[in-house]
This record gives structure tokens, C-alpha cells and sequence, in this order.
């Protein structure tokens, strides 16, 4: 294999354990768990010894209604930068809803949720994602997402819009098998025949992950062993062509170091198995396939500055003569010479009717209204669910002070508190708001514990840390919690 090669995400808890294991050539990060200034120890270590790391990002939402925010794009830029990492990676899909653009309140999910794959859908996408080529200093590649269900006026299949995604923009993928194996349990999606339509050449590495099947739902935990049918599909994608990289993902219920290190090896037999293609060869599509007309080796074209494929400049401002839409994209009057083929133009209105459809879902699951006509509920319900489990754990990891206070109930507290009741902004806000419900609610039972309850949510709700008179202050108010 070359290039990136084997590869394992790098997350504190496993930190240590990570920069011994053998055989790592490179870690991914979550680009929003790092400072560009103050990176953590173990990732200047790894990268001092020549290990690559890659920033791997979660919330620019590029496939949601709205354009990028400008703020995230700098910061991700700035992480790629300080870490020296020849690319970045994000999401096909989008995580929040609402805001201006539908005059709704604005919603997070807390999560990476599908986006419809229809073509005004794909307008939007390859739009956002030229934006931010053009803000990023290297390379992006975007990973397909792990779905619990689908939406229903779906035109294209998963590979024919990823497929359509890369000839459009440029852009490179971040193929993650376990997804497509997660989408085939719970969607009937075909991921042998998504695997056999993407692109080869435009792989930048592969996603392998574990899971479980519970109540016939498969659920994408990150926090088991990687199932053999994810290692059969990347079995198959290294017999169409080696891909520059592939990487374990673990992001919870971290097993011992040499588990990890047999995982690792597993992983590195499947892909290096004798048989496998070799240098980038491929069966069935090839690292040579082109796009829009150029062959795709290296650095995949239309990245970092966002040129449209096949060589035609992206529209980034007025087209002369076009006639302005209303999303500010110009097309050419008629009569006159058509766009280059493969730049994205967003019709009239296609944001506003993709931001309508994304809020009135994001809706359903995170704030309790009901499931949007053609969605199936029960699955909806299921994925609501799965969204308040999901924010329960973070908050009890930024907030830990929490489930300790309210010991076993806090799980119970939270589902009651997050049923109905979007997050209100990051997790640390979250918390907050969790904290203030709980003390309403008169939890946790005792006096003393509401108390305490009381003085941390008091001492943190403030714009600043308080001083010397503040807490005493709270002090005294807690004392009259009863």
C-alpha cells in the first residue's frame, strides 16, 4: 500500500496507547477538539516522529441549506495549517436546521443526518462544497454518512450521488465501509453495488468502524469490534483498487492496547491479502477514472482553489449578461454559451426548499413534532432516540459533575429534558440547560444534592468565572435551595 497507510483515529482517552501501537503510519483528530495554537502533547509527538495526522471535521454541515460559515472554514483551515496535514476531511450531510433562512429557530441535531439525494439537493452541495475548497489550504474529502433511514423522494442512489458529487467539484472521497454496510441493514441500500459506483481514483483513504444490532437496527457505535461483513466490504474495494489509506475508527468503550493493535493487523491482512490490486490499479473503474475529462492521480482537481472540473473557472461572482437568482448564482440569459459542464448552480429557491424539508425533520427528531408526510415514523423515533442517548454521553463528558450528581437518574433526567427541547446551542450550553430543567424539576432528591446542583449551575451560567464575592453570593443562595 501507498500513502497514507494503516491508520487509527486519535482521541485523548487512547492517546498513550496510540503512539505505541506498531504499525500506526498516521492518526485523524476531530478537527473541533483541537486549537490551532495549543495542540495537545501527543499529536506534536506523533507528528515529530513523521506520523501523519489529518483533521477530520463534524460540524460544517456542507450538506445543509445554508452556505459554510465562514468562522468554521477558518478554523478548520487553521487547524489543517498548524498540523501540516496534506488534507482535510468532512461530511456529506448536514446538522442543523432553521435560522434565517426558513424564519424558524435555528437547531442543532448533535449529529451527522442524511441529506436528500435529489439533484436540487446536489445543486446546493456542490456549491457549498466549492465555497470550501476555496477557503481550505489543502485538499477536502467528504465521507458518506451512516443513515437509520432515508428520505422519500430520493432520485438518485448513494453511489450515483457521490459519484455525481466528484465529477462536479473535484472533491475527493472518504469512503467508509462500515457506513455503507450500516445503510445496507437499515435502508436496503446495496452496498456492494454503492462500492462498485464510486469513483476509485478519487478515494483519499477508508473508514472501518464497529457496530451492533439491536431490534433489527444497525447501529454505527464506534465502540465495538469492526464486524467481519465491513471487513469483507473492504476486502472488496482493495480488490478494485488499493486505496491510499485506510484507518480505524473507535470512539468509545476503548479496549486494551493489544486489541487494538489485533484490530489494526487484521485490517492491514485484509487490504495487503494476496490477490488485492496493487499501486492503484483497478478492477472496475480504476485510480486512472476520469473526471469530467481529466484523469484523477495525486491531488484530485477543482480542490484547494475550487476550479469547476473539466477546467472551466468556478462562478464566483455575476456571469456577464446573467440574470441574477435568487440565492445569488448567476446563469446565462438565453442564447448565450451554457456554463462550463460541472459547475453548481443553485436554481431559484432550492436553498429555502431544502432549508423548509431539513427544519421540519431536524424538527421531528430533536424537538418532538411530528414526522414530516413520506417519512417512516417508527424509524424517525428510533433516531430520536438515538439522539438523545448520543447527547446525554456528550454532556456527561463535558459536564461529568452532572451524572454524579444525579447518579443512576441522570439518564432518565435527560431523556425527560431532551425529548422536546433542541440543544440550545454546543453542549456546554446544553449542560446548562439540563442542569437549570433538573434543579426545576426538584432533582436530584435531597436537599444537599439540589443544592450543589444549584451552586454548579449558578457558578457556570455566568458570562465570566465568578469572583471572590459572586461565589459567595451563590453560596448563600444555595443554602436556601430546598
Amino acid at each position: 500500500m501507498t500513502g497514507l497507510g494503516i491508520g487509527i483515529g486519535w482521541r485523548p482517552e487512547i492517546a498513550d496507547a496510540v503512539e505505541r501501537l506498531p504499525g500506526v503510519e498516521w492518526v485523524e483528530a476531530v478537527a473541533e477538539n483541537l486549537c490551532a495554537g495549543h495542540l495537545p502533547a501527543s499529536l506534536v509527538r506523533l507528528r515529530e516522529r513523521g506520523v501523519t495526522v489529518v483533521p477530520h471535521g463534524v460540524s460544517l454541515g456542507l450538506g445543509g441549506a445554508g452556505r459554510p460559515d465562514p468562522g468554521r472554514l477558518a478554523r478548520l483551515a487553521e487547524t489543517a495549517t498548524a498540523l501540516g496535514a496534506p488534507l482535510v476531511t468532512e461530511h456529506v450531510a448536514f446538522v442543523r436546521a432553521g435560522g434565517p433562512l426558513t424564519a424558524s429557530p435555528a437547531m442543532e441535531a448533535g449529529h451527522l443526518l442524511p441529506v436528500p439525494r435529489t439533484r436540487e439537493a446536489l445543486d446546493v452541495l456542490c456549491e457549498n462544497v466549492r465555497i470550501a475548497q476555496e477557503a481550505l489550504p489543502v485538499p477536502l474529502a467528504l465521507e458518506n454518512v451512516a443513515a437509520l433511514f432515508s428520505w422519500p423522494d430520493d432520485e438518485l442512489t448513494e453511489g450515483r450521488f457521490l459519484t455525481e458529487l466528484v465529477d462536479r467539484t473535484g472533491v475527493r472521497l472518504l469512503v467508509d465501509v462500515a457506513n455503507l454496510h450500516t445503510n445496507g441493514v437499515n435502508r436496503g441500500d446495496d452496498p456492494y453495488e454503492a462500492l462498485a459506483a464510486l469513483p476509485a481514483g478519487a478515494i483519499a483513504y477508508v473508514h472501518v468502524a464497529g457496530g451492533v444490532q439491536r431490534d433489527g437496527v444497525w447501529h454505527d457505535t464506534h465502540a465495538h469490534p469492526v464486524p467481519p461483513a465491513v471487513l469483507d466490504l473492504l476486502a472488496e474495494l482493495a480488490s478494485r483498487a488499493a486505496p491510499p489509506g485506510v484507518l480505524l475508527e473507535r470512539d468509545d468503550d476503548f479496549p486494551p492496547e493489544d486489541e487494538l493493535a489485533a484490530e489494526l493487523a487484521t485490517i492491514r491482512g485484509t487490504v495487503t491479502a494476496p490477490g488485492r490490486a496493487a499501486g492503484g490499479g483497478a478492477a472496475g473503474g480504476g485510480a486512472g477514472r476520469a473526471v469530467a475529462g481529466r484523469a484523477v492521480t495525486g491531488r484530485v482537481v477543482g480542490t484547494a482553489r475550487g476550479r469547476a472540473a473539466g477546467g472551466g473557472a468556478a462562478v464566483s461572482g455575476p456571469v456577464a449578461g446573467g440574470a441574477a437568482l435568487r440565492d445569488g448564482v448567476t446563469a446565462p440569459p438565453e442564447g448565450t454559451a451554457a456554463l462550463p459542464e460541472g459547475t453548481a448552480v443553485v436554481r431559484d429557491g432550492a436553498r429555502e426548499r431544502l432549508g423548509l424539508a431539513q427544519a421540519a425533520l431536524l424538527s421531528a427528531l430533536v424537538a418532538g413534532t411530528p414526522a414530516p408526510e413520506g417519512f417512516d415514523g417508527a424509524r424517525l423515533r428510533v433516531q430520536a432516540g438515538a439522539l438523545v442517548r448520543k447527547r446525554a454521553g456528550v454532556v456527561a463528558k463535558v459536564a461529568p459533575e452532572l451524572p454524579g450528581l444525579l447518579g443512576d437518574g441522570y439518564r432518565d433526567a435527560f431523556a425527560a429534558y431532551a425529548g422536546s427541547r433542541p440543544m440550545p446551542g454546543g453542549y456546554r450550553q446544553d449542560a446548562l440547560a439540563f442542569a437549570r430543567y433538573a434543579l426545576d424539576a426538584g432533582l436530584p432528591g435531597d436537599a444537599a444534592g439540589r443544592r450543589r446542583l444549584y451552586r454548579w449551575w449558578a457558578e457556570r451560567s455566568a458570562p465570566r468565572p465568578p469572583g471572590r464575592a459572586a461565589r459567595l453570593v451563590h453560596a448563600a443562595r444555595a443554602a436556601l435551595v430546598r
